[in-house]
């Protein structure tokens, strides 16, 4: 098997145990553009700590990962300008889709809510012509 397809499947794994281990710690759906919004817009104001954990692990663990595996390597592009607007443009979909692929995907798919299976499959679909138009068509990545 492919060394890309285990990383895949450990990743997958790694993030459906923390949205079972969040869910049931906490009460709450993991949906990391909500607890990271919730710092911004400060209603967070009981639970800053535990979202505070929570976004550090998501930084300090695959930062771990990458220097014990040699780092991550990507091929997309190394126009930094176009990663930096790719993220803002993600930032600004969250949080008008009143959540990310972690909530919506990981989360709402696995408890059968319908609107987070529309949203991931209105996501979906808009990477993936995403990718289609500025890679294949207009050739910027």
């Amino acid at each position: 098997m492919p060394q890309d397809w285990i990383f895949g499947l450990l990743g997958g794994l790694m993030i459906g145990l923390a949205a079972a281990g969040y869910l049931l710690i906490n009460g709450r759906v993991m949906g990391a553009s909500g607890i990271i919004g919730a710092l911004v817009d400060r209603t967070a104001q009981d639970t800053g700590r535990e979202r505070m954990a929570f976004l550090a692990g998501l930084i300090v663990i695959p930062a771990g990962v990458a220097m014990a595996f040699g780092g991550a390597q990507t091929h997309l592009t190394e126009n930094l300008a176009i990663v930096a607007i790719a993220g803002v443009l993600v930032g600004l979909g969250t949080r008008i889709a009143n959540g990310c692929t972690s909530g919506h995907g990981v989360c709402g798919i696995s408890r059968l809510s319908l609107r987070g299976i529309v949203a991931t499959v209105f996501y979906i679909g808009a990477g993936g012509l995403t990718v289609v138009l500025f890679r294949h068509v207009l050739g910027w990545i």
